[in-house]
């Protein structure tokens, strides 16, 4: 394409041919000022701002084409005379309470009256009140904001192709409405395309996340990072193996993840807000299991090697993802780890009918294979003296020891605690369970306890947690579960003691909780006065949480919960020794811990004169423009539901309960998605304070 060469204020500036004179201009560091005008859509002309000179005639330089030779002045008394009408006229129907809106200080309406110096004071007719519109879902609409640009109505009909939204007269005025009364109505796709594109405070988010750099929710809550709504749109596309490829360049253990993540993407999903969040976790699985070649192996990185030794004591999701970063930096990783096998929580803490077994050892398999060496089998005790034989140390133990809560009665031979109970069932040697055993907790390994001890034969299972149904600390969808299955709840339920006699269980006394909260870390319970029971059992599983076990003597400061304390890279006291995971900051999330390995090990790659970077590319994504259609009824597609056998079937034994996502099922599935994260791909607008000295345009 043959470049045009032309004059802009006596300055040689050159464009592409078709190129309009102002975007050039922009490219060029020359500011003009506009407002209609955004890089990412169609020109208008209809703000009357971007005016220029040119062959004795003032003309909108978005619509005009640069052409070879010609010359363009942006200065002078007719074209700043011109702006400045255009500018008061559109300021004639605008508030003018600018320190009350919203979006006071990233107006762009409010950057060009500063630049200009014009004031909106004493400018004649004011449009008559229109409704605030709060009506519509994730959208707020200011209709007396609007100073009709027609940006979002581009952006909808020709970026989009939707068309949800359009010019409309209403008692002589002429206002940007959607075209069926409500958005829902409209079949709005709720891309947010409008709202990224409004120049003032006309259309905004609900939940207040700001128009410009803004992260698509599911993306930004995803503690390592995962491109959520790109995995999907490829799944949507039956593009299963680039979709894997896109999974795997943040995640280390992702088809583990596609089956016991707590999925905090999807508490975030702006779907909800429409009627039901994205199976965000259910198409992460849908598009690994569709990969069944592992395409995204031979295009992993593995550096030179660096000849630096690193030791990672704990082999579970922390301390493999340390290990496998470290090793694809160059490095040499040996894991320490004192079970009989790699895994940790995977292995030993995940019933199988929530994750098969072979599930993780497969993944683990994939990760060691780089190179990584594992010592079984050893337990490490003095961290210092390792710390001494290799260039670094990460320690990833996790918290492998459940809390046994200090009542009478807690050291009866058949109370035992979560992890034991569950590390021994999954090594197929589970402890004696009575016909009636209480669980006390109401989280995810609650649930795990109560729905393995429905599964090892007990005739009857209860929970029993602080809680009311309302703030359960587990997931609603492993409460729902328990009960099909027959667990019984009791909510609200303090514990007193485990009563009995001898070594026998007869029940756990317990009292009413009338209130609870947090204050500095500690828990404080308001009961309520005569409201004792006893909860009749005769085996009791503790699953009020976990803590590491660590030593004084081990040569760590330790914080709350025996936790190793780190600093912000996840360095200890000790100079080459670091650490990461649940020991540092309790037990949380299995995707939590592997985005914390890939933390501490970028932290050690630098301290071994590393980049620290440990990204990799594993797909190119396409660049194609994000047209996403017209889709009649896209606002009240219910959610696509995976199968799950009957509760009768579930009792009976650990084949994994849920089903995975059919092809035809994730791809529907997939295309619930709002897909939010075009937003991201929208350029933000060029204002004068973009360039030096304000540009050449005032």
């Amino acid at each position: 394409m043959k470049p045009v060469v032309f004059k802009l204020d006596g300055a040689t500036v050159t464009a592409r041919e078709g190129q309009s004179v102002l975007s050039a201009a922009l490219e060029a560091g020359v500011y003009i000022p506009h407002l209609c005008h955004h890089p990412d859509l169609p020109d208008a002309g209809a703000c009357g701002l971007c005016l220029v000179e040119t062959e004795g005639k003032v003309v909108s330089s978005c619509t005009l084409a640069a052409r070879e030779g010609m010359e363009v002045r942006t200065k002078g008394e007719k074209v700043q005379a011109r702006r400045e009408l255009a500018l008061k006229l559109l300021l004639a129907a605008h508030p003018e309470d600018c320190s009350t809106c919203p979006k006071y200080g990233k107006c762009e309406l409010q950057t060009l009256m500063q630049y200009m110096g014009v004031s909106p004071e004493g400018l004649g007719r004011r449009l008559k009140p229109i409704a605030y519109n709060d009506q519509n879902p994730l959208i707020i609409h200011d209709m007396m904001r609007c100073v009709l640009c027609g940006r979002c109505v581009r952006a909808c009909h020709k970026a989009r192709g939707v068309g949800a939204i359009d010019y409309t007269k209403k008692d002589g005025e002429t206002l940007v409405s959607p075209v069926k009364g409500l958005l829902m109505d409209s079949d709005c796709r709720f891309c947010g395309a409008c709202v990224q594109v409004c120049p003032t405070g006309s259309l905004m988010d609900k939940e207040g996340q700001g128009e410009q750099g803004f992260t698509a929710p599911c993306k930004a809550t995803c503690p390592a990072g995962t491109n959520v709504p790109e995995y999907v749109r490829l799944v949507k596309e039956g593009r299963y193996e680039e979709a894997s490829c896109l999974i795997h360049e943040r995640l280390p253990l992702p088809r583990s993840l596609g089956h016991i993540c707590s999925h905090p993407c999807e508490d975030a999903c702006r779907r909800e807000c429409l009627n039901e969040a994205v199976s965000i976790r259910n198409l992460k699985l849908a598009a690994l299991e569709n990969d069944p070649d592992k395409v995204w192996k031979p295009k992993r990185k593995l550096l030179p090697a660096t000849g630096k030794r690193v030791a990672v004591v704990g082999a579970g999701p922390c301390g493999l993802s340390a290990a496998y970063y470290l090793r694809k930096q160059g490095h040499s990783v040996k894991i320490f780890e004192r079970q009989a096998e790699p895994g940790g929580m995977l292995r030993y803490g995940i019933p199988a009918y929530r994750m098969p077994r072979d599930v993780a050892a497969d993944e683990i398999n994939d990760l060691l294979e780089v190179g990584v060496e594992v010592a079984y089998n050893s337990p490490i005790g003095d961290y210092k003296k390792l710390s001494g034989e290799f260039d670094a140390v990460v320690i990833a133990i996790g918290n492998q020891q459940g809390v046994r809560l200090p009542i009478e009665g807690s050291d009866k031979p058949m109370a035992y605690v979560n992890l034991d109970f569950l590390r021994l069932t999954a090594e197929g040697n589970p402890p004696k369970l009575g016909d009636n055993v209480l669980i006390l907790g109401g989280g995810n390994v609650a649930f795990d306890c109560s729905r393995t001890a429905v599964r090892l034969g007990a005739k009857q299972v209860h929970m029993a947690c602080l809680e009311n149904e309302t703030n359960l600390p587990g997931d609603q969808e492993e409460m729902e579960a328990a009960l099909e299955e027959g667990v019984t709840m009791h909510f609200g339920k303090s514990f007193l003691e485990i009563v009995g006699e001898g070594d026998a269980i007869t029940g756990v006394k317990t009292v009413d909780v009338a209130s609870m909260s947090f204050e500095d870390g500690r828990l404080h319970l308001e009961t309520v006065p005569g409201s004792e029971g006893v909860i009749p059992c005769d085996t009791v599983i503790f699953a009020t949480g976990q803590r590491a076990e660590m030593a004084p003597e081990m040569g760590l400061a330790l914080g709350r919960g025996n936790s190793i304390v780190v600093d912000g890279s996840g360095r200890t006291g000790l100079a080459n020794v670091f650490a990461g995971g649940d020991v540092t900051y309790g037990t949380q999330s299995v995707v939590k811990a592997v985005a914390s390995g890939r933390s501490v090990a970028e932290s050690v790659d630098r301290f071994l004169g590393g980049t620290g970077d440990t990204s990799e590319k594993l797909v190119e994504l396409d660049t194609a423009s994000p047209h996403i259609g017209k889709e009649p009824g896209f606002g009240a597609r219910p959610r696509v539901k995976n199968g799950i056998l009957p509760a009768g079937v579930r009792r009976t034994g650990f084949m994994r309960a849920e089903k995975s996502f059919t092809c035809e099922e994730a791809r529907r599935e997939a295309g619930r998605c709002l897909q939010c994260q075009l937003r991201e791909q929208l350029q933000p607008p060029k204002t004068w304070t973009d360039f030096e000295e304000g540009g050449a345009g005032r």
